[in-house]
């Protein structure tokens, strides 16, 4: 009988102790779906920060907070991307990215395509692109990649020409049948805008556009083909494989996404995907 009652003793404290990991074990999983993962993405403000803006809500219900940082220039996102200050940035096509990351020896990567942006020729002086004066001074991005592709939009606009087999990596000195002696200035992509009171043209990213209140489908004298291969897209460090950015790169590519930017942009901005 004390053997009996020993037994019962020892499966009851046994149940108990069973129990009670059953219940930090039955906690686990709640805590665990109650705990936001944050990334923060650094963006330039229209339509980078704001398409950020839409998903926020969508990736909140998959239990990540979206925090996005906003720049003004084409520079600091990606030393901040490289240097883990974010987690991901949204401002660039791939073609600037992968001269930016080769220049500065950074090992960053195209996470998704997400929309473009077609340049535009823009002008306070002038009704249309057939006016250029003699000697006009043209604003054009001083980066590699931006300003190869605005001297391509001026030569198909036809103010001047390019030697053959340039392409979209033109430089000034590559500008041809230039018969109006037209003069390139060269600067900071997001101060373009501010030029023009200054200059007779400048070839302006939509972006930056948008952010002054020109609307590219309406203001720019001359527009971009919209079979662009400029596409903006969602950079990443190359060796950064967390789930959190898969999720992030599926809500940035979703039908309500796209429907976004045809609503809100009125074709100045494309969905790429």
């Amino acid at each position: 009988m004390k053997k009996f009652f020993t037994s019962v003793a020892v499966c009851a404290a046994a149940a108990i102790a069973l129990t009670g990991c059953g219940d930090d074990k039955a906690k686990e999983p709640a805590k665990t779906a109650s705990a936001d993962t944050t990334i923060t993405v650094g963006a330039t403000p229209v339509p980078h920060a704001d398409i950020l803006n839409f998903i926020a809500p969508e990736m909140k219900k998959q239990g990540v907070t979206l925090k996005v940082l906003e720049f003004s220039d084409y520079v600091k996102p990606n030393m901040a991307l490289a240097d883990k200050e974010i987690d991901a940035n949204f401002f660039q096509h791939k073609p600037y990215l992968d001269s930016f990351a080769k220049e500065r020896g950074l090992k960053l990567s195209s996470l998704v395509a997400v929309h473009i942006e077609p340049m535009g020729v823009y002008s306070k002086k002038f009704k249309d692109v057939k006016s250029v004066p003699d000697g006009a001074k043209i604003a054009i991005p001083n980066d590699p990649t931006n300003g190869g592709r605005a001297l391509r939009v001026l030569a198909d606009a036809g103010i001047f020409g390019l030697k053959d087999g340039v392409g979209v990596n033109g430089t000034p000195a590559d500008i041809v049948n230039n018969a109006k002696n037209v003069k390139i200035l060269e600067m900071e992509a997001a101060v373009l805008p501010r030029t023009l009171d200054d200059v007779d043209y400048a070839v302006i990213n939509s972006n930056f556009a948008l952010s002054v209140g020109l609307n590219p489908t309406k203001d720019s004298l001359f527009t971009e083909a919209k079979d662009s291969p400029y596409a903006n897209i969602v950079a990443v460090r190359a060796d950064d494989n967390r789930e959190v950015l898969q999720k992030l790169k599926s809500a940035i590519t979703s039908p309500a996404v796209r429907d976004f930017i045809l609503e809100k942009y009125k074709g100045s901005v494309v969905p790429a995907f």
